[in-house]
């Protein structure tokens, strides 16, 4: 993005967290389910949720509650949006 002079917004939802709107709109500009954005590897995911059945709301709230069950990074430009992982998916929306 530096490269192509793109300008970016970084939100640091570590450090503040979303509220279940932003990241309900998120969720629709990316395109996925709320569990498709859930980071199952975290140490918090296998403690609290793995295993349950949740609805979409109840997994927002948990990424709400909890930030660093969010994938990240998460790149938004012209009402698009795309998970940065790997890297290289970001130049899809730089197009």
């Amino acid at each position: 993005m530096e490269e192509q002079k793109e300008e970016v917004t970084n939100i640091k939802y570590l450090d503040t967290p979303l509220i279940k709107e932003q990241l309900t709109e998120i969720i629709q500009l990316l395109n996925i389910q709320p569990k498709e954005l859930i980071r199952t590897n975290e140490t918090i995911w296998k403690e609290k949720f793995k295993g349950k059945d949740m609805t979409d709301d109840e997994l927002i709230k948990a990424m709400c509650e909890h930030p660093k069950l969010i994938e990240r990074p998460i790149v938004i430009k012209n009402n698009k949006a795309i998970i940065g992982r790997p890297p290289e998916k970001v130049t899809e929306i730089l197009k």
